[in-house]
């Protein structure tokens, strides 16, 4: 079943008119790491995770696989260090603290870990991010660290205006040469966040179900 979904959203994918690569991440939260197996078996390699404690287990379970860890879950100061020892990108970097000290955890050895500074695109009170007015204050500072690599930008759009809230992410992605990712697009608008830009969508339910 996890198989066909997955085929399933690739066929979605393809067919809306783009011209930038786009990758799905298999948002895996809640799920059991057997379920991911299942999935890894079908050939998907990016998954998402939102909470620390159950994605170092399924790390764990699963390692070996070649595989490519996003944290897009909200990030306690004191959660940093175990993120930036296990994950490849995250996407939920909110505020420049939490920038530095993912920049100065980040074990020696391992690959500049990928960030995305996630935006309120709507200025929403409800939700996180930094506010599009704070963006171009805030992108120098990410010249300064050396284990942290600043890649593009994260948000999670008003359902009701979605796609005026991607074409607005993706003019803010333009001002920003050097960087090259938008997160953006989940189960219910992957289209629309593709066909605006997006090069990673985030997909949970429409691969694994419901969430129990």
């Amino acid at each position: 079943m996890i198989a066909q979904n997955l085929a399933k959203i690739h066929n979605r994918i393809n067919t809306v008119e783009h011209s930038q690569k786009v990758t799905l991440i298999a948002v895996s939260k809640t799920k059991p790491a057997s379920d991911l197996q299942q999935a890894i078996d079908a050939g998907q390699k990016h998954f998402g995770e939102n909470y620390l404690q159950e994605a170092l287990e399924k790390i764990e379970t699963l390692k070996g696989q070649n595989l490519v860890w996003h944290f897009i879950g909200p990030i306690q100061s004191n959660k940093t260090k175990p993120i930036t020892q296990n994950f490849d990108w995250v996407h939920s970097v909110d505020r420049l603290k939490i920038a530095q000290r993912l920049n100065d955890q980040r074990p020696q050895g391992l690959e500049k870990l990928n960030v995305l500074l996630q935006v309120n695109i709507d200025n929403e009170a409800t939700k996180s991010g930094v506010l599009v007015d704070e963006i171009d204050e805030l992108i120098p500072h990410f010249e300064n660290f050396q284990n942290i690599s600043l890649r593009g930008f994260m948000c999670i759009p008003n359902p009701n205006k979605s796609e005026q809230s991607f074409k607005k992410l993706a003019k803010i992605l333009e001002k920003y040469p050097n960087l090259d990712t938008l997160s953006m697009g989940m189960s219910s608008d992957l289209d629309l966040a593709i066909k605006n830009g997006a090069t990673f969508v985030r997909i949970g339910t429409d691969i694994f179900g419901k969430r129990s």
